[in-house]
């Protein structure tokens, strides 16, 4: 399983409303987090899709699961089994 987890605050809206739109992902809320699941695959997120500015864009991610961010900058958040 390749999972992230993001915060459910206001701020991160746009992640989680960008990952509910991919078929190939599944969200759901755990406690005070969503996790996002791509089963064994690619979790790729558009940053420019999510509408978040730079700063909510980079602290967005509050951990991973079997996962490795492979990409993290200005364009995309993407993140692969480990």
């Amino acid at each position: 399983m390749t999972a992230i987890f993001v915060l459910d605050v206001p701020e991160n809206e746009g992640v989680v409303r960008v990952a509910e739109q991919d078929a190939q992902l599944q969200v759901e809320k755990v406690g005070p987090y969503f996790r996002i699941d791509a089963g064994g695959g690619e979790i790729v997120i558009d940053r420019r899709a999510t509408g978040c500015r730079h700063a909510v864009w980079y602290s967005a991610l509050a951990g991973l699961q079997d996962a490795r961010v492979a990409q993290h900058d200005k364009d995309a958040l993407r993140v692969v089994r480990r």
